[in-house]
C-alpha cells in the first residue's frame, strides 16, 4: 500500500501519465480499494511466456474478484449504497475480461505497479538528485529497464494491433469475395425471363449497394488502422532507438573505457552478462517489431488500399534493418584483449564474442572468426569504408577461429589461444617517432546471416592498440606509448591520436594506477611521492603541490627527451622503479619501510635530526631502477661532527643475490628505520635464516654477506657478525680503484666509503663476484654463471687461511 500513497502524491505531467493507466480495463477504484492487496501478490513470480504458470494467474483473478466482493459487502450509508454496487460491478466486469486469458490481468496489474514505481522514483529523484534507489540498484539500471517494460507494453500493443487488423482484413476479404460473387450473379440475370430477372435483379442490386458502402467504409477503416498501426511502430522504434543508445553508445562504451583503462592497471572493467542480457532484449524486440512490419507488408500486399502507408512501410523496414544491423555490429566487442606490448615470436591470445549471437541462434551455423594485424594508417582507411584491398601488416599464425556456443552461460564467443606475430611490417616514421610509438591494431571479423540468411552481416572490430617489438629491451618505451595512449585517448577518436599533452594532475593519477598494479599494494603515491616526481618532470625545486595543479606535460618530456644530466627519461626512470619494487622491494613497500621517492637534500634534512645509525631508503636520481640507503653517523676524520653518507644504489641484479633484509642486516652500523624503528623490528623477518650446518661431504657452506669498509661509531655498537671473515675496517677516504663506491653527501666536507658486496679476504675474489653479472641478457638469474662462481668461492675458502691472509696483503 506503501506505493499507492506515494502513487497518490504526484503531480503535474506524472499524475496525468499514473492516471492514465486505469480505465475499464482496470478500474482505477479497484487500485484504490485494493491497494494493500494487490502490492502483498508475488505478481513478479509469475511468467507469461509460459503457459503452465496460468493456473497461478487464474488463482491471482479469483482472489482479486473475491477481495472486491468482499470489499463491497461490508460497504454501509447511503455513500456506501453506490460503492457496493459499483465494485460489485467491477468484479462482474474484470472476471468477465480476464477469465478466458488470467495472464492477461497478471501483465496487466505487473505494467501499472511497474509503471507507478517508476514514476515515483522519477518525483523522488528529481526532489533529492543525490537519493540512491531502496533496493540499491542504480538508477540508471532501473532506468533502462524501466523502458524496456515500456517497449514490451507497447510491442505487445502494436502485436494486438495487427491480430485485430488481420482479422478485420480477412472479414474484409471474405466480404469482397461475396460481392464478386453478387456481380456474377447478376451478370447470370441476363439468361433469366424478363419478370423472374427484374425481381432477382431488384434484390441483388440492393444487397450489391449495401455491400459496396460496407466495403468502401470498411477500405478507409482498414487504411486507418494501418496508418495508426504504422505510426505506433514509428514511436516503438524511436523507443528502440534510443534505449538502444544508452546500451550500446553508453554502457557498452564506458565498458570499454574501463577495460582500456585496465590495461593501465585499473579496476577490471567487469563482466558483459548484464550488457549481453541487455542486448538479447533489444535484439529480441527489435526482431519481434521487423516481423510484425514484415506481416503488416504481407497484410499490404495481400489487399492494396491506395494511401500513405505503402511508403511509411517501406521506411520503417528499412529503419528496423538499419537498427539490428547497428545492434549486431556493435556487439561484436572482443572480451579479452591481446597484449598491447606484443612481441614477436611470441604466443599471444584473445577472446571475441557476440553479445547477441545466442537471441539470434546464429550458433545454429558457427560463424569463423578472423584475425589480422593493421596499421594506424589501415585502421583509419576501414572506418572510413575506404578500400584497403585487404591489406595487412604482418603475419600471424594461427590467426582462424570458430565461435562457440557455451550453453551454460549462454555466450557465442571465439578463443584464440595459440596466436603468434611471424614477422611485421612497419610504415615509414615521422620526426622523432621511435619504433616503440608505432602502433598497430589487431583487426577481428566475420561473417554470418540470420533469420534463416534474411540478413548477412559482415562485422569488424578492432582491438586496443598494440606496440610491437622484437627484443625485450624494447618493452620500457612501449609500455610508456600504451599507457598514454590508455589513459588519455578520448571515446570515437580516429585511430590512434591522443593529445600531445595533458595537465600534471591527469598523469599523476595514470601513473598512481599503475604504480598500485604493478607493485600489488593498496599504498599508492602520497601527495609527496607526486610533488618528488613532478620536481624530477619539471626540474623545478617548487614543493608546493599547487604549483603543478595547471602545468602540463608533453609525450617528449614523458617518454623522449632525457632528464637533465642523465641519458634517460622520465618514465623510463619510473618505469625502472616499479620493476625494482615488483620484483624485489614488494613486501618492504607495503610495510612503509621505503620512502622512495627523495633527493638527496632531502634526505640529508629528515636524517640530521635522528640519532646515529638512523637511516632510510630512498631511490637513486642517477642509476634506473636503483635504491639506495642513506644514514647519519659520526664523521671519522673530525670528532663532533655528524654527516651524512649515501651507499651506492643497489639494483635488481644485487637483490638477486642478496636480499635487502640480509643486507641491512649485515651493516652493523644501521639501528633504527627512520623516523626511529629498530631495524630487526621491520626487516628481521625476511631475513635469511643462518646456516651453519655441515652439508654432505662435512663443508661448511659459505655465505656471501654486505661490508662497508668504513668504521662508524654509534651509541650501541654491535659486533660483527661471526660469519665474516674480516671486520669492518676503517677506510677515511673514498677507494678510487675500486668499482663500487659509496655516494657522498651533497654537504659540504662529506666524505665517501668503499661499499663492497660480498665479505671475503682477497680483494680480487670481492670484485670478481662483485662484477661478473648473474643474469643473462633478458634480465633473467643465470644460475649455471652463479654455481661456477659458488665453486670458485668455494675453492677460495678450502685454501690454508695463511694464503688467504698472505693472498691479501700482496
Amino acid at each position: 500500500m506503501a506505493l499507492w500513497i506515494q502513487a497518490q502524491q504526484l503531480q503535474g505531467d506524472a499524475l496525468h501519465q499514473m492516471q492514465s493507466l486505469y480505465g475499464q480495463h482496470f478500474p482505477i477504484e479497484v487500485r484504490h480499494y485494493l491497494a494493500q492487496w494487490l502490492e502483498a501478490q508475488l505478481w513478479d513470480a509469475i511468467d507469461l511466456e509460459n503457459q503452465l504458470d496460468e493456473f497461478k494467474a487464474k488463482r491471482l483473478l479469483e482472489g482479486l474478484i473475491q477481495e472486491l466482493q468482499r470489499k463491497a459487502e461490508h460497504q454501509m450509508g447511503e455513500d456506501g449504497f453506490l460503492l457496493k454496487i459499483k465494485l460489485g460491478h467491477y468484479a462482474t466486469q474484470l472476471k468477465s475480461s480476464y477469465d478466458p486469458c488470467p495472464l492477461e490481468l497478471v501483465r496487466c496489474v505487473k505494467h501499472i505497479l511497474y509503471t507507478e514505481q517508476r514514476l515515483v522514483q522519477e518525483a523522488s529523484n528529481a526532489s533529492s538528485p543525490g537519493s540512491v534507489p531502496v533496493d540499491g540498484t542504480p538508477q540508471r539500471y532501473q532506468q533502462i529497464n524501466q523502458a524496456f517494460e515500456e517497449l514490451r507494453v507497447m510491442t505487445q500493443d502494436t502485436d494486438n494491433d495487427l491480430r485485430k487488423l488481420q482479422h478485420s482484413q480477412e472479414y474484409f476479404i471474405i466480404q469482397y469475395q461475396e460481392s464478386l460473387r453478387i456481380q456474377a450473379q447478376l451478370s447470370s440475370l441476363a439468361s433469366l425471363p424478363p419478370a423472374e430477372r427484374v425481381q432477382r435483379e431488384s434484390g441483388l442490386q440492393s444487397r450489391k449497394s449495401t455491400l459496396e458502402a460496407w466495403l468502401t467504409r470498411e477500405a478507409n477503416t482498414l487504411q486507418k488502422y494501418r496508418q495508426e498501426l504504422a505510426e505506433k511502430h514509428q514511436r516503438t522504434l524511436a523507443l528502440l532507438r534510443k534505449q538502444q543508445t544508452v546500451i550500446v553508445d553508453d554502457e557498452l562504451i564506458q565498458w570499454k573505457r574501463r577495460q582500456q583503462l585496465a590495461g593501465n592497471g585499473g579496476p577490471s572493467e567487469g563482466g558483459l552478462d548484464i550488457l549481453q542480457a541487455w542486448c538479447e532484449k533489444l535484439a529480441d524486440m527489435i526482431w519481434q517489431n521487423r516481423q510484425q512490419i514484415r506481416r503488416v507488408e504481407h497484410l499490404t500486399q495481400q489487399l492494396p488500399i491506395p494511401g500513405p502507408t505503402e511508403e511509411l512501410l517501406t521506411e520503417l523496414n528499412a529503419t528496423v534493418t538499419d537498427v539490428i544491423s547497428a545492434l549486431v555490429t556493435s556487439t561484436f566487442i572482443i572480451e579479452k584483449q591481446p597484449p598491447q606490448v606484443l612481441k614477436t615470436q611470441t604466443k599471444f591470445s584473445a577472446t571475441v564474442r557476440l553479445l547477441v549471437g545466442g537471441k539470434l541462434n546464429v550458433h545454429m551455423n558457427p560463424p569463423q572468426v578472423k584475425a589480422t594485424i593493421i596499421s594506424e594508417q589501415q585502421a583509419k582507411a576501414l572506418l572510413k569504408n575506404e578500400n584497403t584491398r585487404n591489406d595487412s601488416s604482418g603475419e600471424i599464425l594461427n590467426n582462424n577461429c570458430v565461435m562457440e556456443y557455451h550453453q551454460t552461460t549462454g555466450t557465442l564467443s571465439a578463443h584464440f589461444r595459440t596466436m603468434s606475430l611471424k614477422r611485421i611490417k612497419r610504415s615509414d616514421r615521422r620526426g622523432a617517432e621511435s619504433v616503440t610509438e608505432e602502433k598497430f591494431t589487431v583487426l577481428f571479423e566475420s561473417q554470418f546471416s540470420v533469420g534463416g540468411n534474411e540478413l548477412v552481416f559482415h562485422v569488424k572490430t578492432l582491438s586496443l592498440p598494440v606496440v610491437v617489438i622484437v627484443h625485450g629491451s624494447q618493452d620500457n618505451n612501449a609500455t610508456a606509448t600504451v599507457l598514454w595512449d590508455n589513459a588519455f585517448s578520448e571515446p570515437g577518436r580516429v585511430p590512434f591520436v591522443v593529445p600531445d599533452k595533458v595537465l600534471w594532475p591527469q598523469l599523476c593519477e595514470a601513473l598512481n594506477v599503475k604504480y598500485k598494479s604493478e607493485v600489488t599494494s593498496d599504498r599508492g603515491l602520497s601527495e609527496d611521492n607526486l610533488v618528488f616526481l613532478a620536481q624530477k618532470a619539471f626540474s623545478s625545486s617548487s614543493n608546493n603541490p599547487e604549483d603543478y595543479c595547471n602545468m602540463t606535460i608533453t609525450w617528449s618530456q614523458f617518454n623522449r627527451e632525457s632528464l637533465p644530466g642523465r641519458n634517460f627519461t622520465f618514465w623510463q626512470w619510473f618505469d625502472g622503479v616499479i620493476e625494482l619494487m615488483k620484483r624485489h622491494l614488494k613486501a618492504h613497500w607495503n610495510d612503509g619501510a621505503i620512502l622512495g621517492f627523495l633527493n638527496k637534500q632531502q634526505a640529508q634534512d629528515m636524517l640530521m635530526s635522528k640519532p646515529n645509525g638512523t637511516f632510510l631508503l630512498r631511490f637513486s636520481d642517477s642509476e634506473i631502477g636503483g635504491i639506495t640507503i642513506a644514514w647519519v653517523a659520526e664523521n671519522p676524520n673530525k670528532a663532533g661532527e655528524r654527516m651524512v653518507w649515501n651507499l651506492m644504489p643497489f639494483t635488481t641484479k644485487d637483490f638477486s643475490i642478496r636480499s635487502l633484509a640480509d643486507r641491512i642486516s649485515d651493516l652493523n652500523h644501521l639501528l633504527f628505520l627512520y623516523p626511529n624503528q629498530p631495524k630487526e623490528e621491520v626487516f628481521s623477518r625476511y631475513c635469511t635464516p643462518p646456516n651453519s650446518k655441515a652439508v654432505g661431504d662435512g663443508y661448511v657452506k659459505p655465505e656471501i654477506k654486505q661490508v662497508v669498509k668504513v668504521e662508524f661509531s654509534s651509541p650501541n655498537p654491535e659486533p660483527s657478525s661471526g660469519n665474516s671473515f674480516m671486520e669492518h675496517a676503517a677506510s677515511p677516504t673514498v677507494n678510487q680503484h675500486h668499482n663500487f663506491t659509496i655516494y657522498p653527501s651533497i654537504t659540504a666536507g662529506s666524505r665517501g666509503a668503499e661499499g663492497a658486496a660480498v665479505v671475503l679476504p682477497c680483494r680480487g675474489a670481492q670484485e670478481k663476484i662483485r662484477n661478473e653479472s648473474m643474469l643473462d641478457t633478458e634480465g633473467e638469474f643465470d644460475l649455471d654463471e652463479t654455481m661456477d662462481m659458488a665453486r670458485q668461492v668455494e675453492e677460495f675458502l678450502r685454501q690454508p687461511m695463511e694464503t688467504q691472509w698472505s693472498g691479501q696483503q700482496s
